[in-house]
């Protein structure tokens, strides 16, 4: 069974007379350790099948699968539990509080868990050991180089040991050198097992995939795991 199953997925969204078709029927299997890269033009339903798949923003209709878990048939509290055992989120914007130093931002996720402070503080720093940032880990954002801003989300992501990794344009304010050193992070992670689907524009990310979807029009116009005659995209 796949550790990803997403079944006839639609999203629209409504906005006084007007109608826009996010997802049109999308159908995508993903297996476990998979590193999947989700590409397309501006408005192809990149990201909202993204935060569709994170619990974050309920389809119009069709089923989402994970771990053999229907997550749209969790109540609310059920899903937030979902969210934070299985999914690690990272965003271009980073999303760090300016505030926090780079250790207090990872240690975000683990709030809500009946740890010791010093447990949360051991977590944070395994995990900004393993991306490289255990030496910067009392600095604030504001010190930090976007690649190293971009480290420590990822670390936040990892932290809770979550099977999923979700990434919406990770590199996408980055330089080309720093990109590539967080696409580098990116494939060794996946090279421990972690499952990734990272939303991306840039096709110099591509041969870090060993799976590539395109959308087009909220469907799957090509996939690589498949021949191209078996790809359905009406329109």
């Amino acid at each position: 069974m796949a550790f990803i199953n997403i079944q006839q997925l639609n999203k629209t969204f409504t906005s006084d007379a007007d109608q826009v078709v996010a997802l049109d029927d999308l159908t995508v299997e993903i297996s476990e350790g998979t590193f999947l890269g989700v590409m397309g033009p501006s408005g192809s339903g990149k990201s909202t099948l993204l935060t569709i798949l994170g619990g974050l923003s309920r389809p119009t209709a069709g089923q989402v699968n994970v771990d053999g878990i229907d997550i749209y048939a969790l109540g609310g509290e059920q899903l937030a539990d979902f969210r934070r055992e299985y999914l690690g989120f990272v965003f271009q914007a980073f999303n760090l509080i300016p505030y926090l130093n780079a250790r207090e931002n990872v240690m975000l996720p683990l709030a809500v868990m009946r740890l010791s402070a010093r447990e949360k503080k051991r977590m944070a720093n395994q995990v900004l050991e393993r991306v490289g940032l255990l030496p910067r880990a009392e600095h604030l954002p504001s010190q930090l180089s976007g690649g190293e801003q971009e480290r420590v989300a990822i670390a936040r992501a990892l932290v809770n040991g979550p099977p999923l990794i979700l990434a919406d344009e990770p590199t996408g304010s980055l330089d080309t050198a720093t990109s590539q050193s967080i696409m580098d992070l990116f494939s060794e992670l996946n090279a421990d097992g972690q499952t990734i689907v990272m939303v991306t524009h840039n096709n110099e990310n591509k041969p870090y995939f060993d799976r590539t979807i395109v959308l087009r029009d909220g469907c799957v116009a090509e996939d690589s795991a498949t021949r191209p005659a078996a790809v359905a995209c009406a329109g």
